[in-house]
């Protein structure tokens, strides 16, 4: 949330302890369900642990290389040649870094100058605007917004709005698909318009796709490094965390032009250097595993979903559909409550479950003012629990609404 600290520099101020600490803080104290931070409470593949055991016995617990283990890098350019038919080099166009996190960090400080004006898409997870904001850049936002499609709620933005928010000043475009925290994947003419506007206005375009297999109902995620004219002008930054449930680990890794990703890992290696070596050689094999393991994955995840969506329904909470990541977003509003950071302060204690306001993913609070973010990457007997306080106990705070 918001912070006055007067040893914060101005770049700064504003941003205080992230919304995710202070509501899990709030969950512990309380001993609330926590659907708000998008964790697993599930071990990731014993295969995958086993692994980084064989990894740590064979003497890898050392510094790794700047750019990350060769087999990793090596696995990456695989996995996206294999996925999307994106070409990269392992040796000069792959960067692992510490987590998805750092990659945007190290690209934000690599490729945006001081005075720059960065476009992204609200509501935006928060990292993007510290991120920017620490090299003294500018968020520029373009809104998405609920709309029906196809019988569903979904999120999209409005060219126009993207046209009219670049200026002469515009650096770049920060892409966040699959989404959090709406659950949106970007449609193929969504994705065109991007590329459009990045083209005629020569922009960088950062895509942030860590949620790239959790996909779901037919729905298919696209980079847009793929569409003709941008794979010398993106980054494109994943990682494992949440596609094998080591969130912990925080291996993630950018791909990009060779010139670009040697300007990515001249800002990296002042951050970290590197991180994790055992955890790299570990997820180099897993990458390897395919669709054998990811189109499983999904499966598990919808099924997930389905559950929170149906629990959502009963208890008469307004929502988006949500075709991807850890994530449904529900209006709040639907049942008297106009403020979602005060139906979130208060959800722990009254009701004994937490969420995320969505409102603090906004410039303007007003935008996101109603929504909340529920997270559905938690085991079936977490997410009954949880579902069963908010039937029994939203009534009762629903009735001391101001």
């Amino acid at each position: 949330m918001t912070s006055t600290d007067p040893y914060l520099t101005s770049r700064l101020q504003g941003f205080g302890t992230t919304i995710f600490t202070e509501m899990s803080a709030l969950a512990r104290r309380h001993d609330a369900v926590n659907l708000g931070q998008g964790f697993p409470d599930f071990d990731p593949p014993s295969a995958l642990v086993q692994a980084a055991e064989a990894a740590m016995a064979a003497g890898h617990n050392q510094y790794a290389p700047g750019r990350g283990v060769p087999s990793l890098r090596q696995a990456i350019a695989d996995h996206d040649r294999r996925n999307y038919a994106l070409d990269f080099d392992p040796d000069t166009e792959v960067i692992v870094t510490t987590g998805a996190t750092e990659a945007m960090f190290a690209s934000v400080q690599a490729l945006v100058e001081a005075g720059d004006e960065v476009v992204v898409f609200e509501p935006v997870y928060d990292v993007y605007p510290a991120a920017i904001a620490m090299v003294g850049a500018t968020v520029v936002g373009v809104p998405l917004r609920p709309v029906e499609e196809a019988g569903a709620r979904v999120w999209r933005f409005d060219p126009d709005d993207l046209e009219a928010a670049v200026t002469e000043r515009t650096r770049a475009i920060l892409l966040n698909s699959p989404h959090n925290p709406t659950g949106t994947v970007f449609s193929t003419g969504g994705l065109q318009a991007i590329a459009d506007v990045a083209t005629r206005h020569d922009l960088l375009v950062v895509t942030d796709e860590v949620y790239e297999h959790l996909v779901y109902d037919d729905e298919r995620h696209t980079p847009i490094a793929t569409l003709p004219g941008m794979r010398e002008r993106t980054v494109r930054i994943s990682s494992a965390g949440k596609t094998f449930s080591v969130t912990g680990w925080k291996v993630g890794w950018a791909c990009a032009p060779a010139p670009v990703a040697a300007a990515i890992e001249a800002a990296k290696q002042w951050i970290t250097f590197t991180s994790g070596t055992p955890f790299q050689h570990a997820i180099a094999e897993a990458l390897s595993w395919g669709e054998s393991y990811t189109a499983p994955l999904a499966a598990e995840y919808q099924a997930r979903r389905d559950v929170l969506i149906d629990g959502l329904d009963d208890v008469g909470l307004g929502r988006t559909s949500s075709t991807s990541t850890y994530f449904v977003t529900a209006d709040v509003r639907t049942l008297g409550f106009a403020d979602d950071v005060d139906f979130c302060q208060r959800l722990p204690a009254e009701v004994g479950v937490a969420a995320i306001p969505c409102s603090v993913f906004h410039a303007s609070p007003e935008d996101g003012r109603g929504w909340v973010r529920f997270a559905f990457c938690k085991s079936e007997s977490l997410l009954a629990e949880g579902l069963e306080r908010l039937r029994t106990g939203l009534p009762r705070m629903a009735r001391s609404a101001p």
